[in-house]
This record gives C-alpha cells, sequence and structure tokens, in this order.
C-alpha cells in the first residue's frame, strides 16, 4: 500500500513516481548514480560501460561553486536540461543542492563555506526568522533554485528532491541541531515555500540522513514529521552497512519507504539478503571505481532483484 503523497497537490507524474517507489521496496531495488554538474551524465555512462545497464537512477547537485569547476553554478541550466534528457531516456531523475550558507553569497569553496560546521546559534535563529537578513537571503538563495526545478515541473518531469542531506552530523551547516527548532524547522521552511510559494508539485521530498555512527546522532532527533516526508534515506560510506542502519529507518519511516541515498562502497547481493528494504542506492560519483572493484559492480548489477534504466531507452536523446 503507498502511502499518499505529502503534498496534497501532488502531480500525477510524482504520484506515480511514488507509487514505483513504494512498490520496490522488499522485493527489488533500483541501481542509481550521482553525477556532477560540470561532467552531467559520465558517471552513469561509466556504469553502463562497466556493466552494459544504465542504472535507473540518474542523480545530480546544483552546485555552489566558481564558474567551471566540476560544482560550477553555470552550470545549472545544463544540468536541468540534461535532466529532461535523461527522464525522456527513462531514467529517475534525483536532485540535491550542496546550499551556501544563508550568511554568505555565491560562488563559495566546499571546505570554506559548506562544509564548515554548524551555522552561529544566532544566524541560526534569523534564518527561521521572517525579515531578517539572514532570511532574507535564504529566500533569495532558494528562488534561485526554484525557478530550475519549476522547469522540470513545467516538463512534467517528476523529481526526488533529497534537499540538506546528512544532517544528524555536524559537518553541513544546517547539521547537528535536533529537536523542532533545529534541522527540522529548516526542512520544514523550504517545503513551505517551495510547496506553497512556488507550487512545485513535482517534488518527490526525501528526507536524507546520513546513517548514525560515531560522527552522526540517530535519525530520530532530526525526522521533520509525516506530513512533510514521502521517503526516508540514509547515506552510508566506508562499507559501514550495519543492520540498525535499516532497521532504524525502517521504524521511523512506518510503512514509507526508505533508500540508500548515497553510498561509497556498494552493497553486496548478501547484505541486500538481510537489509531488503531498501529500494534505492546511488553511488557518489567518482566513487564507483575509485572505491569498488568492477567485478563487484557487475556481479551487483546483475542480481536478478536489480532494476536498471529500462534496455529500449539505453541512449539518451540527442537533441
Amino acid at each position: 500500500m503507498t502511502i499518499p503523497p505529502v503534498n496534497p497537490n501532488a502531480s500525477p507524474a510524482a504520484r506515480r513516481l511514488l507509487e514505483r517507489i513504494s512498490a520496490v521496496g522488499g522485493n527489488r531495488i533500483l541501481s542509481g548514480q550521482h553525477n556532477t554538474p560540470r561532467e552531467l551524465s559520465f558517471y552513469s555512462d561509466q556504469a553502463h560501460e562497466i556493466t552494459g545497464s544504465y542504472p535507473a537512477i540518474w542523480g545530480q547537485d546544483f552546485g555552489f561553486s566558481e564558474d567551471g569547476d566540476m560544482d560550477g553554478v553555470n552550470f545549472r541550466q545544463a544540468v536541468i536540461d540534461e535532466a529532461k534528457k535523461q527522464h525522456a531516456s527513462g531514467s529517475i531523475i534525483t536532485l540535491m543542492w550542496h546550499a551556501v550558507r544563508p550568511t554568505e553569497e555565491e560562488p563559495v569553496t566546499f571546505l570554506d563555506s559548506i562544509c564548515n560546521g554548524m551555522l552561529d546559534a544566532s544566524d541560526w535563529d534569523d534564518l527561521l526568522r521572517e525579515g531578517t537578513e539572514v532570511h532574507d537571503r535564504w529566500v533569495r538563495q532558494v528562488d534561485v533554485i526554484a525557478e530550475f526545478l519549476a522547469q522540470l515541473r513545467d516538463a512534467n518531469v517528476p523529481v526526488l528532491w533529497r534537499p540538506y542531506h546528512e544532517l544528524n552530523g555536524d559537518w553541513f551547516w544546517w547539521g547537528g541541531r535536533p529537536g523542532p527548532r533545529g534541522y527540522a524547522a529548516l526542512y520544514r521552511q523550504l517545503y513551505e515555500r517551495f510547496v506553497s510559494v512556488h507550487h512545485l508539485d513535482n517534488l518527490v521530498w526525501v528526507w536524507n540522513t546520513n546513517a548514525p555512527r560515531g560522527d552522526a546522532a540517530p535519525y530520530a532527533g532530526f525526522y521533520p514529521g509525516h506530513d512533510v516526508v514521502d521517503i526516508l534515506a540514509a547515506d552510508v560510506y566506508a562499507n559501514d552497512y550495519r543492520q540498525s542502519h535499516h532497521d532504524e529507518l525502517l521504524d521511523l519511516a512506518a510503512g514509507r519507504p526508505i533508500a540508500l541515498g548515497e553510498v561509497g562502497v556498494l552493497p553486496t547481493p548478501e547484505i541486500l539478503d538481510s537489509q531488503p528494504r531498501w529500494a534505492w542506492f546511488m553511488t557518489w560519483t567518482t566513487f564507483l571505481t575509485q572505491e569498488n572493484d568492477p567485478e563487484a559492480v557487475r556481479r551487483l548489477f546483475a542480481d536478478p532483484r536489480m532494476l536498471h534504466r529500462p534496455a529500449d531507452h539505453l541512449e539518451p536523446p540527442t537533441t
């Protein structure tokens, strides 16, 4: 049984996508591959070269850095254009955004801004309070991204949207704050603006945490609520596929799908035997070849539970 989308005005395409994801967990699993703005689909193409199959899910980021960098903000329109091509080719689209601190302006570097620890408490309070300089800058920044997402809405392209990921760690400026006035409030603030102001009804809302470990807190303290989350996901790196990562998220989901939002080392078929409810995995960019042996990738992709992009859509359209 599929739980209805949290957005009551979700588009028919978004509803179908959520139904498709909901039907997968426990039986099959969708393959996925993340790409960088500059490289567009390079790593998805690389997965096809290794395995003979295109991943079912095509992942991308809106970027934050200077023009020409792999995360350059000047590639955003190219990302949207590629998303349309990938959708037409049968891929499921998932998008994220390493957002710039609302105390700064683009472009920035990753380590000096985004992954540079938590936002100061006073700035966080201003972020959540209308009329402040920090809140107003946040509105301007998210409205830029909303305009790009609106292009996909108008093209009838549904999107697995996973904002402000790895929130239960303290490495990103949006992370490390449990409770109703912490991360949950920022997530809900974004949901309200995208749904009520911009009417981005093509989005399926993915709450994407980090797997709890030494530097990441338990899931529950950061959860914004069933009324704003369609799918729950966890990022698993360093081949750290603890059974609790799967089981605790499944309990919190209460019938909603769960997924591996990002992975480095791919899960093995044996891991999927004991953790069957993951609806998809998405390998992070260069980790496909830097942390995975080609034979291991081929073995996973050949597993009968795997779902890839349909074979009759092997190549994206040229126009």
